[in-house]
């Protein structure tokens, strides 16, 4: 199965400041999201990657994109078996499951899935 970027999403310590400078800076909007201080980017283009704005969820301020995968547990421990690292367990919310990756050199990367 293909597994493409779904979406991006920036953790911020102060996520009502970072929509703000976004916001100014690329004219993006904000939709509220289903979790207290989480919101959607509608950066105004039809067919954009779909984003978020979140406060910490247990880290450090993060900038970084999900693959959709037909399994978000399983592809965690698939790149602990290749030698990657759990950043953030497979945590659900309504319609999705997630969690973070890094690679052996430490890029973060995120993974989802649409709950049926």
């Amino acid at each position: 199965m293909p597994s493409p970027v779904v979406h991006f999403e920036i953790r911020s310590s102060d996520p009502d400041a970072t929509r703000s400078f976004f916001g100014k800076l690329f004219g993006w909007t904000f939709p509220g999201g289903g979790i207290p201080g989480y919101s959607y980017v509608d950066t105004g283009v039809e067919g954009a990657i779909p984003g978020g704005i979140s406060p910490l969820q247990g880290g450090t301020p993060l900038v970084t994109f999900f693959v959709g995968v037909q399994d978000v547990a399983a592809t965690l421990d698939a790149a602990v078996a290749q030698g990657g690292k759990i950043i953030q367990p497979a945590t659900s919310v309504p319609g999705v499951t997630f969690g973070l990756l890094a690679d052996p050199q430490g890029q973060v990367v995120g993974l989802a899935s649409a709950d049926s």
